[in-house]
């Protein structure tokens, strides 16, 4: 009997020393995957402010190339030539393209500046140029339901005009206060942001899809855009545009720069060119877009393998990026900034998506 105790407690003994031992190796691997895990977070921090310190730095000398511009070139500048040996406008960098800038950048950070003359100014687009614009949203002039078109004007000239008398089909404070959430029209000719647009009766149907801080601003006194400096999403809306035209706008800007109407004539037919002449001209803005990113590249086999589809394909794969909104007036004054957006959607950034056999223009 004292031997079948002793052999009991001496088992009992045994179990207990077998679960200390699971509970420590179970405590023992929980702090060592929180001290692992405390590692990680450090190290990842460590990464990221290292990583917003060099978009910060690549931010504040992209203000800088933009100052730079303004002033007067050294005697010994050597500008930037075409094919041809015709001096290219410096200000029409400033369209998109991923920019070297004067005070060099990590190779690891993209910088990106869109000069706001290359978008449509909603706070100065004449009410037939809306009206256009609408029409081209809705199918074109001759496939556009007329009255669907005067109810959307009505509504913009409701929202732009000064007063809350409400126009055929156009809405004011009492159709925005039976919404839910309620609010009030802005009765005054200019709107503070792009996205504003959307809360008009029927436009945020109108547009929707598009890129609105792509293809619209709201600074500045251009009533036309700068084909030099256009993005795609502001030339899809234009009347008499089509994708193979602007393909070819920007396949030609890729060479050189679109100087006058003899060459904008080369590129676009004459038909076309009378629906859109209305809208283009040749002014720059003091307003920019500037985007600022880490590096990123599509792995070899992958654009291998959509090159063998015989797609275009951007070579950048990033869509959202730091972005910020600057007046630069002068190089001797700091830049005036209208809006951050750390999240920021860019403009489609591809290259030309077409084969120089395709161009419309001698080449």
């Amino acid at each position: 009997m004292k031997q079948l105790t002793s052999c009991r407690q001496k088992g009992s003994v045994l179990i207990i020393v077998l679960w200390t031992s699971v509970l420590l190796t179970v405590l023992v691997t929980a702090m060592a995957g929180k001290v692992r895990l405390s590692a990680q977070t450090v190290l990842h921090n460590q990464e990221a402010s290292a990583s917003w310190g060099s978009l910060m730095g690549a931010l504040s000398q992209a203000e800088m190339e933009i100052m730079l511009s303004l002033m007067s070139q050294p005697v010994d500048f050597q500008p930037e030539l075409t094919e041809e040996g015709e001096e290219r406008n410096p200000f029409y960098r400033f369209n998109g393209q991923v920019l070297d800038l004067y005070y060099p950048i990590p190779d690891d950070v993209v910088v990106r500046i869109y000069d706001h003359s290359g978008k449509i100014n909603l706070n100065r687009i004449p009410r037939r140029n809306m009206q256009m614009l609408i029409e081209e949203r809705l199918g074109g002039i001759e496939e556009a339901d007329p009255e669907q078109v005067q109810e959307l004007i009505s509504a913009w000239t409701d929202w732009t005009d000064l007063n809350d008398l409400e126009g055929l089909g156009g809405a004011e404070e009492e159709y925005y206060q039976s919404l839910e959430p309620p609010y009030s029209p802005r009765n005054n000719a200019d709107l503070d942001t792009v996205d504003e647009i959307l809360h008009i009766k029927g436009f945020a149907e109108l547009f929707e899809g598009v890129n609105l801080e792509a293809a619209f601003t709201v600074y500045g006194n251009d009533r036309t855009i700068n084909l030099n400096l256009a993005t795609r999403e502001a030339m899809a809306l234009l009347p008499g545009m089509n994708e193979e035209l602007i393909e070819n706008i920007i396949a030609f800007r890729e060479i050189e720069d679109i100087s006058n109407r003899t060459e904008i004539a080369e590129i676009i037919p004459f038909e076309n060119l009378q629906e859109v002449s209305a809208w283009i001209g040749n002014n720059t803005s003091q307003v920019y877009s500037i985007y600022v990113y880490p590096r990123s590249e599509l792995d070899p086999e992958t654009y291998a393998r959509l090159e063998q589809t015989q797609e275009f394909v951007n070579p950048d794969p990033v869509t959202q990026a730091y972005m910020e909104i600057v007046e630069v007036r002068s190089y001797s004054n700091l830049p005036r900034v209208y809006k951050i957006d750390p999240y920021g959607v860019l403009p489609d950034t591809a290259p030309a998506r077409v084969h120089p056999e395709d161009y419309l223009f001698p080449n």
